[in-house]
């Protein structure tokens, strides 16, 4: 499965609101990574990985990362944030979190 990305500017301008869609795995996740990075320097950060269906290794220490960073990691409750929370990264619950499509 491929990975998708999309920005979404929110009112105050100040931040942002990375939508993360399909496997974040390898090279993807340096790549989300690098947004989140590229992103906090104006402002903060929400990653929402509603629509990610699977993580790696190398995506559990990029979302590591990036939560160390400050971001927000919004998921909905399920495997992806069971792994996640097992690791010990902070994750807000997002019940009414739809994910776009595949």
């Amino acid at each position: 499965m491929t990975l998708r990305i999309t920005y979404e500017a929110r009112s105050d301008s100040r931040s942002a609101l990375l939508r993360v869609v399909g496997s974040l795995v390898a090279e993807g996740a340096a790549l989300v990574e690098r947004e989140c990075e590229c992103l906090r320097s104006r402002g903060s950060v929400s990653l929402d990985l509603a629509g990610v269906h699977i993580v790696d290794r190398a995506g559990v220490e990029a979302l590591q990362r990036i939560s160390n960073a400050g971001v927000e990691i919004l998921c909905r409750p399920g495997p992806v944030t069971s792994v996640l929370e097992g690791e010990g990264i902070r994750v807000t619950w997002d019940d009414d979190a739809t994910a776009p499509d595949s």
